[in-house]
């Protein structure tokens, strides 16, 4: 209510009263003052009631709520289902307009202002993980594949005679099909063994740029967030690379907010040479939905020159989930995440190890991955060639998800590209193995659980291996006979 309102409500309640309740109101708005007048995530995290008020506040500027609406046209923000205009909280018209996800929609002024502020809150936090110099962002409403592939149609139109993608290989299907999407024709560089660690091989980028001509191509195409025994790849070099050779460098920094050790490497590459535009999930980063990504950059022209290549209007619920998200946690909830899951990593490193050393396997030595952990599983692997499999499908019955198994020398064919050794980033690495790793939300039960069934899964394999018998009989098991109890 307004103060007309509140002083209109005296004559019905006690003034004294009144008075106390709009102060009450008074502090809430202060709340959404500071967050418009700033546009940076509040320090600390705001009550449900306050994040409704907002949302409802905005809603009632969008022209399908305004009380006196008569929309003629096919998109007045009609919605049959009241559960689903709820669940939307009546913001219904979405971002952008058909030439700009990020313009200001005429008929949707609350919407778009919801749009504005998540891309400044979001670009505030993206400075707080640590890439300070970062200039612009915005939210898209596409996971990070099909946000990767926007990039590189926006640089198609910069570099119309380019053709090749340069991509130091990394095993993730999306990131592939990104470059084969976009219409561009991808260049693995297969990446070198050092120690137990895949990294980047600078010489070969280097060869095959001069080899096809830095005019022919498009872009490089590199990863921080990855899983081990791949590390991330070393960007100060690679930028360095892009700006001698005035090539575009993309970044799939997929998972990567949340980790300081990815987000300083963006940085530094920024500072050193040429990172033309970093993407990463929202669902990964900041724990909503799948369903968005984050599209940042150097350089507002750039970044505006993507978000225009992206036809027609958009969703608005992936930058409603992170914005209630973020105003929820506030930047010091958000700190305390990150706190939280470094944490965890050192916790998880150390007691897998202990479990590995227990089965005569070991921890892979892979310290410049900051998320991902590999255990090798080199005595299943010797006893049967199935076993290593049947693995993954014991963890997944018992109901561990994210943990995956790597076994030796599979094939995998991608759009008409055929992979060796695929999940494990080469043709040959030398172990099978078993990934596992410390995201964002994950606790200190969530560890203990994964390693307590982790351990009865290796002990059935150790025990069926001393009965002299065939290691292949587990894969018809079931919880009870493979895992021994199951009330966990």
């Amino acid at each position: 209510m307004n103060v007309e309102n509140f002083g209109a409500s005296e004559r019905l309640v006690n003034a004294a009263y009144v008075r106390q309740g709009a102060q009450g109101r008074r502090a809430h708005e202060l709340r959404l003052r500071a967050l418009l007048e700033q546009g940076k995530c509040p320090e600390d995290g705001w009550d449900e009631s306050t994040i409704e008020l907002f949302l409802h506040e905005l809603a009632i500027m969008d022209s399908n709520n305004f009380l006196g609406n008569c929309g003629v046209g096919e998109r007045e923000g009609r919605v049959a289902s009241g559960l689903v205009a709820r669940r939307h909280y009546r913001l219904i018209h979405g971002i952008g307009r058909s030439g700009d996800i990020s313009a200001v929609q005429p008929k949707a002024a609350g919407s778009s202002l919801l749009n504005k502020l998540t891309n400044s809150i979001v670009l505030d936090i993206i400075k707080l993980a640590g890439v300070r110099t970062v200039t612009s962002c915005f939210v898209v409403p596409m996971a990070t594949g099909m946000s990767l592939t926007l990039c590189f149609l926006t640089l198609r139109h910069k570099r119309p005679k380019a053709k090749y993608i340069i991509w130091p290989r990394i095993d993730q299907k999306s990131c592939f099909k990104s470059m084969i999407t976009a219409g561009f024709e991808p260049v693995v560089i297969e990446n070198v063994l050092e120690g137990d660690e895949l990294r980047t091989d600078l010489t070969a980028v280097e060869a095959k740029i001069q080899d096809l001509g830095a005019e022919n191509v498009l872009c490089v195409h590199s990863t921080t967030s990855c899983f081990a025994p791949r590390v991330p790849d070393r960007l100060e070099e690679l930028a360095v690379i892009c700006a001698n050779y005035a090539i575009p460098h993309i970044v799939n920094n997929a998972y990567g907010v949340q980790s300081s050790k990815c987000m300083h490497l963006i940085q530094q590459g920024a500072r050193v040479g040429r990172i033309d535009a970093f993407i990463q999930s929202l669902d990964k980063n900041f724990m909503v939905p799948v369903g968005g990504a984050i599209i940042a950059g150097f350089n507002d022209s750039f970044i505006k020159d993507i978000s225009k290549m992206y036809p027609g209007r958009a969703s608005a619920s992936p930058s409603l989930d992170v914005l209630i998200t973020l105003l929820s946690l506030g930047e010091s909830g958000y700190r305390q995440l990150l706190k939280e899951r470094k944490e965890m990593f050192s916790y998880l490193s150390s007691e897998l190890r202990k479990l590995a050393e227990v089965y005569n396997e070991r921890l892979l030595n892979t310290p410049h991955n900051p998320i991902s952990l590999a255990m090798s599983l080199e005595s299943l692997n010797e006893h049967n060639d199935m076993a290593v499999t049947q693995l993954g499908s014991m963890l997944f019955t018992r109901q561990v998800s994210g943990a995956r198994v790597v076994p030796l020398g599979s094939l995998q064919t991608v759009n008409d590209y055929t992979f060796k050794g695929f999940m494990s980033h080469t043709n040959n690495y030398p172990c099978a193995y078993l990934n596992a790793a410390s995201a964002i939300g994950m606790k200190k039960q969530d560890v203990d659980l994964f390693l307590k069934r982790l351990d009865k899964c290796m002990k059935t394999f150790r025990k069926e291996k001393n009965n002299g018998k065939d290691v292949s009989e587990v894969g018809n098991c079931n919880k009870d006979t493979c895992l021994g109890e199951t009330k966990d």
